[in-house]
């Protein structure tokens, strides 16, 4: 069988670049921070999804990693990507279990050198999920089926999770282990992850953004990097808050929106930042504006406090959850949105701020 387009089979995809899936806009990069566009390049929770029919064995990608100008290598921050990186291992999901991971032998020598990884599939029919190897940020050529024929998997409604490195996966051992992912599993979601890492700061151009992006639901997980990367006041962070949402709010009057106020950073907690706001004051100032706005008549936005959803234990270095952590975020977010779809599904309104 000649290989297959990929894009039609790709899900977690917020916009594409010359084919490439990318997490920002490409013909609005210099409206952003340089560290959120760097960040935007890497296919975070981009996917591949499709069904296959009896008798298929496998299914082949055809693929290569990223050239350092494609991924942005280089101008990202510091960090620990490499306790993510499996080489270049593909990891075939169906449903909440991971069947296999496999490399392509021999793997691709230099970025831009093409590779071909094949997945053995189970011998009944069914629908399969493919998370590629994001640090590599591979780009996807095509795919084909292996005794059988594979076609696009049906599409599921559409959630934008926005956050920092936490919402990108830092410290989960696996791609399909970040929170997003995870309780995208979960709900039936097509999630579609813009965690930038070392930035999520209540940049008003991301809103802008993520108001012109299609969303059935809408997550924003960030505010801890107004801890310490740009450190915040409680005030500005009040106001910042206000201000996002109702940017967001202009291309997403109804859509249902969770806000997950940041969750435990000890070292933060009681300790003042440059401008003399601890974490604690910064989450209850987000927390205050989410429910003023509830209660100023946003009644499809709804707040998860996010201080008691991890303990130290679920902390690799006091900042990043583990991947019981990232369990925890995930479990916690699929019983606040799913009220939300309801209301979505069912045509109500309901407030269920926490």
């Amino acid at each position: 069988m000649s290989w297959l387009e990929p894009v039609p089979f790709l899900r977690g995809t917020a916009w594409l670049d010359e084919g490439r899936a990318v997490r920002a806009d490409p013909g609005a990069l210099d409206r952003l921070p340089w560290d959120t566009a760097a960040r935007a390049a890497l296919p975070i929770g981009v996917r591949l999804e499709f069904t296959a029919s009896p008798g298929t064995r496998a299914v082949e990608i055809r693929y290569r990693p990223a050239t350092p100008e494609e991924a942005g290598i280089g101008a990202a921050p510091d960090g620990p990507d490499a306790l993510r990186e499996l080489a270049h291992c593909f990891a075939l999901w169906q449903g909440e279990r991971c069947l296999l991971e496999r490399c392509p032998d021999p793997a691709p020598a230099s970025p831009g050198e093409e590779a071909v990884v094949t997945l053995e599939l189970p011998a009944a029919a069914g629908t399969f999920t493919v998370h590629p190897p994001e640090t590599r940020a591979p780009v996807l050529l095509g795919l084909r089926a292996v005794g059988g024929t594979v076609v696009p998997a049906p599409r599921r409604p559409r959630w934008v999770v926005h956050g920092d490195s936490i919402t990108e996966g830092w410290w989960a051992t696996r791609p399909a282990y970040a929170w997003p992912a995870a309780a995208g599993r979960a709900l039936g979601l097509d999630a579609v992850n813009l965690g930038f890492a070392g930035s999520a700061r209540g940049e008003l151009p991301v809103a802008e953004q993520l108001a012109a992006l299609p969303a059935d639901l809408l997550t924003l997980a960030y505010g801890t990097n107004c801890w310490s990367g740009t450190p915040f006041s409680a005030p500005l962070m009040y106001e910042t808050t206000r201000a996002f949402v109702a940017l967001v709010r202009r291309g997403h009057p109804h859509t249902p929106l969770l806000v997950v106020s940041p969750v435990l950073r000890p070292e933060a907690e009681t300790t003042p930042n440059a401008l003399g706001a601890t974490l604690a004051e910064l989450r209850s100032a987000m927390e205050e504006a989410v429910r003023d706005m509830a209660a100023g008549g946003d009644a499809r936005l709804s707040l998860l406090p996010g201080r008691d959803v991890l303990g130290p234990e679920h902390l690799m270095d006091g900042l990043h959850p583990d991947d019981a952590g990232h369990a925890r975020i995930a479990a916690a977010v699929t019983r606040a949105v799913r009220p939300l779809r309801a209301a979505a599904r069912g045509g109500g309104v309901r407030h269920t701020v926490g």
